[in-house]
């Protein structure tokens, strides 16, 4: 696919791996618009953007939110006409706790965005990118999460959230088959993002910010010195969309514990209870 002159949307795109793939898509010649729930962030992460001479435009959006969804789209296209490529990326961690003490209200939030927000992008963004009939791109960030529970860690809530990713992203890619529209599903691993502090800006409708200390200290410090630059995620996108990769795998994977996990299921499958079809 051709980014050149297409316009792209990126949700949780002030920092991390949102800034690094609007960056990205700005250097392949898209028009950006940099969506994020913090207005003053987005808004200076599109001013130095803008400073390179990119088309790049920010709109706050909480992607909890249908309507906050369906306006940011609206000045989308009321600025830049087409939507062609979109990202549902904006997500936040939920480390350190084990399931059984995770209150309802931190469950809601970690659906609230990594969930819905992917939902709410696909029941908009996917028809607006049809509609014109040009070539077009979805990226729903996952996660290496998404492919198994990473020991020691508790961090069930999140895995959970990112299997949720993966199984929509391939529900989406069958949906959209014989049609112009691409789907990757973006699985980092460790990036050196703020992640780990992404309760600070929860709406207030899911409970208001909040600040887990010590279990944001660890996982801000694994980040901190294992992560990759969120710059060669962009690149790593920028890479899915134009050669049209399902699985975008970036950064250090567990691919032995994944292959261990599909292993397992495989020799489930040779029970006798199992019928094959």
């Amino acid at each position: 696919m051709d980014i050149s002159g297409k316009t792209a949307i990126v949700t949780g795109a002030a920092s991390g791996i949102g800034l690094g793939i609007a960056t990205a898509l700005a250097e392949a010649g898209a028009n950006v618009v940099m969506a994020d729930i913090q207005k003053d962030a987005i808004e200076q992460a599109a001013h130095g953007l803008s400073g390179t001479n990119k088309r790049v435009m920010p709109v706050r959006v909480d992607v909890t939110q249908e309507q906050s969804i369906i306006d940011a789209l609206a000045e989308a296209e009321r600025n830049f006409g087409k939507l062609h490529i979109a990202c549902n990326n904006a997500g936040v961690p939920m480390h350190g706790t084990k399931m059984v003490d995770v209150p309802p209200g931190d469950w809601a939030f970690v659906m609230g965005v990594n969930i819905w927000g992917i939902i709410h992008g696909i029941r908009h963004f996917v028809p607006a990118i049809l509609k014109h009939g040009e070539e077009g791109h979805i990226v729903n960030t996952a996660s290496v999460a998404g492919f198994q529970n990473r020991r020691g860690t508790n961090q069930g809530p999140y895995s959970m959230s990112k299997y949720a990713a993966l199984s929509m992203s391939e529900a989406l890619e069958h949906e959209l088959e014989g049609t112009n529209i691409g789907v990757s599903v973006l699985c980092p691993g460790p990036i050196a993002t703020n992640i780990a502090r992404g309760a600070r800006n929860r709406p207030d409708h899911l409970g208001g910010p909040q600040v887990r200390e010590n279990d944001e200290a660890v996982l801000a410090e694994r980040l901190a010195t294992s992560g990759l630059d969120p710059k060669k995620v962009g690149e790593r996108v920028v890479d899915a969309i134009r050669t049209k990769t399902f699985y975008a795998f970036v950064s250090a994977v567990p691919a032995d514990v994944i292959r261990a996990r599909h292993r397992r299921i495989e020799e489930a499958l040779t029970s006798p209870w199992v019928t094959h079809y």
